[in-house]
């Protein structure tokens, strides 16, 4: 039996937010101020008709999102409609015990709509925070993983490790629904990751923040090639990028250079990548992992991406740091509106590249 529910057969849409500080009229929003814009923008993504809203977990100066499903309870409060999840949940560094309460609980608080992705974390300030040794990165995944899954799957659970103290007969509340919340793994490339998410039956979100999106085409052959091996059935398969919607490709490409320019200049220096220059970040948008432009651009490009890598779901992460509160809306506002009825029209009518 699959762990996890998987999705609704129609191309699902969504946003992906790490708590980035916006900004105001030049005025950067203080911690709290970012938490309240967060949930206001995830009620007009369901007004918009967007499927999904998803919070990332990181521990960084200017990110507000270590606290996921307190955040996503509040959302589910305001809104009615629209799935919950999360970008990533660092499950290396979480307590399964203390994550499938939680995540039971936002469940119930919102009528269902709760859902999950379950990473190893590329940013790892969570484990020296909560005491973890870089060391075990793998095992902790690995037994913690087990561990959450046989909580969504058994009624009463009884199970020893390494990682945390063992459970014995334990029945946990409140109970989720029959099979678990809807629970995808996240990769950044890692074929091993692949090949983990195949054997235990749970959709593949991938993680594409740089270089051209097909080059993950290996990846999703392997992860297909493995459910048959394994004897599942076909899974969802997922994309995360990062992008900015506006009225005009050159708004749209102008503003996000603005903002998106010192954030990898910054990330560039502490973890050795190649320091933007506007050639690169053009090629990035042209044919790479950037999905900025216009409606209609941005919708030709994801159309394209979804048919080279047998994609179901496409989310979108729209916040970086300090970009204006009107362009992250806008954003929002055509990708619901105008983005996501594109896309499904070019799916259906088999159109993939302009």
């Amino acid at each position: 039996m699959s762990v996890g529910r998987t999705e609704h057969p129609r191309f699902e849409l969504g946003l992906n937010s790490f708590g980035e500080v916006a900004t105001d009229g030049g005025r950067v929003l203080d911690d709290a101020e970012t938490v309240r814009l967060l949930v206001e923008e995830a009620r007009l993504a369901e007004a918009v008709g967007l499927d999904v809203f998803s919070v990332g977990e990181h521990y960084r100066e200017g990110h507000n999102d270590s606290a996921t499903p307190v955040l996503l309870a509040a959302i589910a409060t305001a809104t009615r409609r629209i799935g919950l999840g999360t970008s990533v949940t660092v499950l290396s560094t979480n307590d399964p015990v203390r994550l499938y309460q939680e995540f039971s609980t936002l469940d119930a608080v919102s009528g269902g709509r709760a859902r999950i992705v379950l990473g190893r974390a590329s940013a790892t300030e969570s484990f020296a925070l909560f005491g973890y040794d870089l060391a075990d990165y793998e095992r902790l995944f690995e037994e913690k993983l087990d561990l959450f899954l046989r909580l969504e799957r058994e009624e009463r659970v009884t199970w020893s490790g390494t990682v945390r103290p063992p459970l014995t007969g334990q029945r946990l509340h409140p109970r989720m629904r029959p099979g678990g919340i809807p629970t995808w793994i996240g990769v950044g490339g890692s074929p091993d990751s692949v090949v983990r998410a195949a054997r235990h039956g749970l959709p593949l979100m991938m993680a594409v923040i740089g270089g051209r999106p097909q080059r993950f085409a290996r990846n999703v052959q392997l992860y297909l090639t493995a459910l048959q091996r394994f004897g599942r059935p076909a899974l969802p398969i997922g994309q995360h990028s990062l992008g900015l919607v506006a009225d005009t490709d050159e708004e749209a490409v102008e503003t996000w250079w603005r903002y998106w320019q010192p954030v990898v200049e910054d990330l560039a220096a502490e973890r050795g990548f190649y320091a933007p220059d506007r050639e690169r970040y053009e090629a990035e948008v042209e044919d790479g992992a950037l999905f900025v432009g216009s409606p209609e651009t941005v919708a030709r490009k994801i159309v394209r991406v979804a048919h080279d890598l047998c994609l179901s779901r496409f989310d979108l992460k729209y916040d970086i740091m300090h970009l204006p509160r009107d362009a992250r809306a806008r954003t929002i506002e055509l990708l619901g509106r105008e983005v996501a009825p594109r896309v499904r029209e070019l799916l259906a009518a088999g159109t993939v590249h302009a």
